[in-house]
């Protein structure tokens, strides 16, 4: 009963993501995750040596990042992984500091940033230059809670996506092109294999950030709420 009293509001939000997951309401925080995934691919290709030639999305919730040198192996495996450590970042961001509009204005100004250098595609192009101007108008003019709130619904979407995704286009689905398969052909094993190490490092990232950030009240409001965001 404590630990329902002390976390309510961050379980109703993750059951509220849940329960619209197949919605259109879900539908931008998926794309949201798929910018992140591809974002990370292109993240591994800079820190590895290369370059990101271009990023785009595409509304049946894909997405492709061209990456000139780098390391094949750590680009392959930053997609999914990448995107949930971000994932985690914003929502340990959300729960243990108070800097959320510094964080949700910073995460626009970069969305808008990869637009402007990396897509050429029109509705990755207009998704990234609305989504990054509402969270810089959030940062802007919204307050602490609600910035708060925005980067607890990121995070916690990041943490319900990537998993699914990876046994869905990893397991479920071996066949697709997808990057376990990729690294499959290119440094062997199988794309199941790859899919099942991801997945169980997705599960074990996923425990140790919500046995790190719930030990202590995580309500932003209400009896008992947490002080800082």
């Amino acid at each position: 009963m404590q630990f329902l009293k002390n976390h309510w509001q961050m379980l109703l939000l993750t059951t509220l993501v849940y329960a619209l997951w197949n919605t259109q309401v879900v539908f931008p925080l998926k794309i949201l995750v798929i910018f992140l995934h591809e974002l990370s691919h292109g993240l591994a290709g800079i820190l590895t040596g290369g370059s990101i030639e271009s990023i785009t999305l595409a509304p049946d919730e894909s997405g492709l990042a061209y990456i000139r040198g780098g390391s094949r192996f750590v680009i392959l495996t930053a997609g999914y992984l990448g995107s949930l450590l971000l994932g985690v970042l914003v929502l340990l961001a959300a729960l243990k500091t108070s800097a959320d509009r510094i964080v949700v204005g910073v995460f626009g100004a970069t969305m808008l940033l990869v637009a402007a250098f990396y897509i050429r595609d029109l509705f990755p192009l207009v998704f990234c230059i609305v989504t990054g101007l509402a969270m810089l108008a959030s940062a802007w003019w919204l307050s602490h809670r609600v910035n708060d709130v925005v980067l607890r619904i990121i995070g916690l979407s990041s943490m319900i996506y990537v998993p699914y995704d990876i046994f869905s286009d990893t397991i479920a689905r071996s066949e697709l092109r997808s990057d376990a398969r990729m690294l499959a052909e290119e440094f062997g094993g199988s794309t199941m294999l790859w899919g099942g190490i991801w997945l169980v490092v997705s599960i074990a990232v996923i425990l140790l950030c919500l046995r790190y950030a719930i030990r202590e009240n995580s309500n932003l409001w209400g009896q008992g709420a947490a002080a800082t965001g």
